[in-house]
């Protein structure tokens, strides 16, 4: 699934690729008034957005070493450029069990450290963008339980054009990867 939108070189130009350090990491990021910035994703053949303030950067999938005795959706660890980083699969944690029907081209998502005091990545089958949306495209109220425990923020309502330029709205959930981690961390 390979998308060239002005979303995804925006997004390159916010996560650098690993290795290449632009001199200013992320600190260009800012919340403008009534909008909310997401880092879209695909896991199978669904959409799923974390908020861009609780992600550092986006990196190719790289040689993950295992751990013995773990949780499965604990993939393994990796060495980022000397930080020991842990790997969760969202496929496994998050129980999805159907696999994409397109290219996939894994990619880690490395949460920021206010995620939590671990340095975490989370496998997905592939980023899409960085995107910013309207506060109305998105619906907070749908997704809520008595329970409390879907881990979603809202539902977004992506507007596009599909190839016959028909409008065509794709439906994104976006988690709370917060509470997600919180959830988990002592098995980290």
């Amino acid at each position: 699934m390979k998308h060239i939108t002005v979303e995804k070189r925006e997004m390159e130009q916010i996560m650098p690729e690993p290795g290449i350090n632009r001199g200013r990491g992320l600190t260009s990021r800012s919340r403008i008034k009534d909008t909310e910035q997401v880092v879209e994703f695909v896991i199978g053949d669904e959409m799923f957005a974390v908020d861009l303030f609780d992600t550092r950067e986006v990196i190719t999938t790289p040689d993950v070493t295992p751990i013995p005795n773990v949780p499965p959706f604990i993939t393994g660890i990796i060495d980022l450029r000397g930080v020991i980083t842990t790997i969760i699969d969202l496929r496994v944690m998050m129980h999805i069990t159907r696999e994409s029907t397109g290219k996939k081209q894994s990619r880690v998502i490395v949460l920021d450290k206010t995620v939590s005091e671990k340095m975490i990545g989370i496998l997905v089958d592939d980023v899409y963008s960085v995107t910013t949306y309207s506060k109305k495209d998105i619906d907070q109220e749908a997704h809520s339980s008595n329970e409390g425990s879907r881990d979603i923020l809202g539902v977004i309502r992506k507007h596009r054009k599909d190839g016959m330029g028909k409008d065509k709205n794709i439906l994104v959930i976006w988690l709370d990867i917060k509470k997600m981690i919180q959830r988990i961390e002592t098995d980290l």
